[in-house]
């Protein structure tokens, strides 16, 4: 019995939860992945798995060998990226979990020029709203909007996030444009219901702060469902500048009290830090650290 096979069982054993997923993941049968299992146990003559017939656990020698596992599948995966990006293509499976309207406006384009340079690079995207756990689920990365909460995942920004309140401008020549933030309390507006629904803070040009409550005329789930909404006449919307930016820049939306600031947040790739960053993840997450910047170009709709 190899070594390394059982190191990479045992991880993934670990890492999925069941010998059932474990088997999926690493594309041998379940008896196999049992079998691996309890020859390196026999091995160490140690346990380092608690079975149930609904869960596993790891022993107190399994955690400290799952620990020392990891980072000797590290050093190897390592010894062998430098290699072979020095003298190979990239290649691989590389799994991605990624927001529906984000990916699909601004993350789809950029993963097929990745897989223009890199074409040996076998590509899996989730395209999701939900917030997946990278570990259960097997992903190798997932790109966030958010501010980031404390957690076990490692975070590598990508770039800013900006928000800009905006409507249509048939709307604004029926119902006036609002020249302060608590004008826009008189106005329809059109709600994100993933955020919570609290007023709107902001930051007004004499730096005060505050925060305006507003009604919503309409709700979903969906930034591009609600700018269609907002060019149709629907209501005012505050909404992220990659979701909005090309129907500003055609006159189909008009921005705003743009001397007011709006909360920002970052675009994140996050990894689990357990998990060794691969050369093809730190490839794939520098090429978007490079594509999108400091000043995204969906920005360029407020002179930024």
């Amino acid at each position: 019995m190899d070594r390394f096979d059982e190191l990479q069982t045992f991880v993934s054993v670990v890492d999925s939860g069941s010998f059932s997923r474990a088997a999926e993941r690493t594309g041998v049968a379940k008896s196999a992945v049992s079998r691996r299992l309890s020859a390196l146990e026999s091995r160490l003559g140690a346990r380092l798995l608690n079975r149930t017939t609904r869960s596993l656990s790891l022993t107190e020698s399994g955690r400290s060998f799952y620990q020392r596992a990891l980072r000797l599948i590290a050093d190897l995966e390592e010894a062998e990226a430098v290699v072979s990006s020095q003298h190979a293509t990239l290649r691989g499976t590389l799994r991605i979990a990624a927001p529906l309207s984000f990916g699909l406006l601004h993350l789809g384009p950029a993963i097929q020029a990745f897989a223009r340079i890199h074409p040996a690079v076998r590509l899996y995207v989730d395209f999701n709203d939900r917030q997946v756990d990278l570990v259960e689920e097997g992903f190798d990365l997932s790109v966030r909007i958010a501010r980031l909460q404390d957690s076990s995942l490692i975070a590598r920004r990508l770039t800013r996030i900006r928000e800009v309140v905006c409507a249509s401008p048939g709307y604004f020549e029926r119902h006036g444009e609002p020249r302060t933030a608590e004008e826009l309390a008189s106005h329809a507006t059109l709600r994100y219901t993933n955020l919570p629904d609290a007023p709107w803070r902001y930051r007004a040009p004499d730096g005060s702060e505050g925060a305006v409550r507003v009604r919503s005329e309409m709700e979903a789930n969906n930034g591009d469902f609600l700018r269609d909404c907002a060019i149709a006449g629907h209501g005012i919307i505050r909404q992220p500048t990659f979701i909005v930016y090309r129907a500003i820049e055609q006159g189909l939306l008009k921005p705003v009290l743009t001397d007011y600031t709006w909360p920002e947040v970052n675009a994140y790739a996050l990894y689990p830090s357990a998990r060794h960053l691969s050369h093809r993840v730190r490839t794939f997450v520098d090429f978007l650290q490079s594509r999108f910047g400091e000043a995204p170009y969906w920005d360029r709709c407020l002179g930024g």
